[in-house]
């Protein structure tokens, strides 16, 4: 009887002992899950805030090379840079990448700023040399005067219509691009893999201007695959003698305020997957360039 008693203890205590360890077993395999995750939508975020900084510094590049050099925007792009090198060698983890989005937040509200400045300044300067032209002319003799007089006007109101209509279009900043999985529920998940994007979200934002009408405005995007075919609509209009091939016109409404906007592309051919490689995206106001980014798929 003690022996069938110690056999029965032995064998429950056995039961037991399995049990535990299958259930450790369940519980690392369950952490190990949560840890990839994690892990991948760090890396995901890390990844957005780059190409968010890119996009910062591109938006820079472009206001330097319309204008003499600046050196609030010299420094601010040397800020950037210098973020973005930071962000490259850093930790991917949650704090690390914290700090760098507060950074990314703050840098991006000096954007905003310094070019709305740098606006202003660029109007104020073609004014003021539109307003020297005029000065400096020799007055020889009264008629002489009211002559010379007459056709400076004439080429001070010619300036200041070129400049207000120069300052008055649209543009736009802080361009993303990425494939995204589109849920029957429509919710969408960033991704950078070809074969699993269902579609390409382009997002930007059309920047304040209150020398811009309000009203209906529309903006053409261009999608350039990797193997430049240009994606969507692929349709063509005629600005003179310039012709332009997109995407998509992004049509909106403008109320002279900050607007951001998402366009999407689709496959144009359901069966077939989106092309692994880079991608060059271009967007237009008329026949001008307003801002370009670039994405890749693998």
């Amino acid at each position: 009887m003690v022996n069938k008693a110690a056999n029965t203890g032995i064998r429950v205590a056995l039961v037991i002992t399995i049990a535990l360890f299958i259930g450790l077993g369940v519980f690392s395999t369950s952490l190990y899950k949560e840890k990839v995750e994690n892990e991948k939508v760090l890396v995901d975020e890390k990844t957005k805030v780059l190409n968010e900084l890119n996009q910062m510094a591109t938006q820079y590049e472009v206001t330097m090379s319309e204008n003499k050099v600046n050196q609030n925007l010299v420094e601010a792009k040397e800020r950037i840079t210098s973020l973005i090198d930071s962000l490259k060698v850093s930790e991917t983890n949650i704090k690390s990448l914290w700090e760098f989005k507060k950074k990314y937040l703050a840098l991006q509200k000096e954007m905003d700023y310094i070019l709305s400045e740098n606006d202003k300044l660029k109007v104020e300067n073609q004014l003021l040399a539109a307003t020297l032209d005029i000065t400096t002319v020799d007055l020889t003799t009264k008629l002489v005067a009211k002559t010379i007089l007459a056709d400076s006007l004439l080429v001070q109101n010619t300036a200041l219509v070129d400049v207000v209509e120069g300052a008055s279009t649209l543009s736009a900043n802080s361009m993303t691009v990425s494939g995204v999985i589109e849920r029957s529920s429509g919710k969408q998940i960033p991704t950078e893999r070809a074969g699993r994007s269902d579609k390409i979200r382009i997002c930007f934002t059309v920047a304040k201007n209150k020398l811009v009408q309000a009203g209906d405005k529309e903006l053409f995007v261009q999608v350039i695959d990797p193997k430049n075919n240009i994606l969507g609509t692929n349709e063509q209009i005629t600005f003179g003698e310039e012709v332009l091939n997109y995407s998509l016109i992004s049509k909106f409404n403008y109320e002279n305020k900050s607007l951001p906007i998402c366009e999407y592309i689709t496959k144009n051919n359901e069966k077939e997957d989106f092309e692994k490689g880079t991608y060059q995206v271009k967007l237009f106001n008329s026949k001008e360039l307003v801002t370009s980014s670039q994405f890749a798929l693998r």
